[in-house]
């Protein structure tokens, strides 16, 4: 099928559930006001039961903010919205993003004036900071679309076999558009989703000196990263992008294309920190929604903790090193929470002023 073809039918098919909230919405009546969340906490995954378990994404979210009352999504029986009296909610993506789109499409709800944390586990670059760090995002990229050739046949000088649809070699932008068969601007191309620069700012200086959790196990480890000082840090807060990608890929080849690939579809702003599976698809299924009106894309945020490396520190295997997430998530689960715990807070604590104003600090305030 084309790919105009395909988004003609995809936005028939959302024309289609939006007249049918909206027919859903008039039968029942104007009787019970739509619910307003103001926080939506948005988790990937979780061990077992939400509380009283071991955690996993979405656990100590539930449990620290208590967000005791169960709140159902129409059209979903899997799905459980939590809340708490403030106004607090969390959403674990067990259906991924069809969860997203059917609390959109619930006409029980009124997400206009919702703020979002996509929050969870990722590898992190050994080149910026250390397991159990945490990262507000400026930018969501997908490394997904690419051309790939085996790395045993690239052409002599290229770093890798990686590199962008459209183009000729590694870390250029497509040349010729229209290699996607209806694109006719490179613009409609971009692997980067930016989010609100002055929101972003404006919560990690409020989350910033929040302390975090290390553990032994993390700190020996760290020993063994020898030139790589940020990797021999404690956990730290900052700002870094998230790369997104279905595929798990580990490495120093594939951590120098994560780096460049960042780089370049961030015109050289961005600095490739996070690594993970869902973060594109997430990112784009909100922009549908915020094209349809549902949600307001400028309330996003994304929080990204690292769980491991996203490659083996020197003298390891890269099979051993491949997966062993170990000690690290439990730090990462804990620091995720903390890092986001003071700007719900903030959010809540001021509502009267954030429901209509989104909250801004400039980029370059320290």
């Amino acid at each position: 099928m084309h790919k105009r073809e395909r988004a003609f039918k995809t936005l028939a098919l959302w024309g289609v559930l939006a007249t049918t909230t909206i027919l859903a919405t008039q039968s029942a009546g104007a009787a019970s006001p739509k619910l307003e969340p103001k926080v939506i906490v948005v988790a990937g995954w979780e061990n077992g039961a939400d509380t009283g378990d071991a955690p996993g994404e979405y656990q100590f979210w539930v449990e620290r903010h208590h967000l005791d009352e169960r709140v159902p999504v129409a059209g979903i029986p899997t799905q459980i919205l939590r809340r708490n009296s403030d106004g607090v909610y969390g959403i674990v993506l067990k259906d991924g993003v069809t969860d997203l789109a059917a609390l959109a499409l619930d006409p029980h709800f009124d997400l206009h004036h919702t703020y979002w944390i996509f929050t969870g586990i990722s590898g992190v670059n050994p080149n910026v900071a250390s397991a159990g760090s945490v990262a507000w995002a400026r930018w969501v990229v997908d490394g997904d679309a690419l051309r790939e050739i085996d790395d045993r046949a690239i052409p002599k000088g290229w770093p890798y076999g990686l590199y962008a649809i459209g183009a000729e070699k590694p870390n250029t932008l497509p040349n010729d558009p229209n290699h996607y068969g209806s694109v006719t601007d490179v613009a409609e191309l971009t692997k980067a989703y930016p989010l609100n620069r002055g929101l972003e700012h404006w919560a990690y200086t409020i989350s910033r000196n929040v302390p975090l959790r290390d553990d032994p196990v993390l700190a020996e480890r760290r020993t063994h990263w020898a030139g790589y000082p940020n990797a021999q840090k404690p956990p730290v807060i900052l700002e870094g992008e998230t790369l997104g990608a279905l595929r798990y890929w580990h490495g120093a080849q594939r951590n120098q294309w994560a780096e460049d690939w960042v780089r370049l579809w961030t015109k050289n702003q961005g600095q490739f920190v996070m690594t993970n599976e869902e973060s594109q698809t997430n990112q784009v299924e909100m922009r549908l929604l915020a094209r349809f009106g549902f949600i307001d894309p400028d309330r996003i945020m994304v929080l990204r903790s690292g769980s491991n490396f996203s490659m083996p520190p020197p003298h390891m295997s890269i099979t051993q090193s491949m997966g062993d997430e170990g000690p690290g998530q439990a730090a990462a689960f804990d620091n995720n929470e903390r890092a986001g715990a003071p700007v719900i807070a903030e959010l809540i604590a001021h509502w009267d002023r954030y429901r209509a104003h989104i909250p801004s600090v400039p980029e370059n305030t320290p």
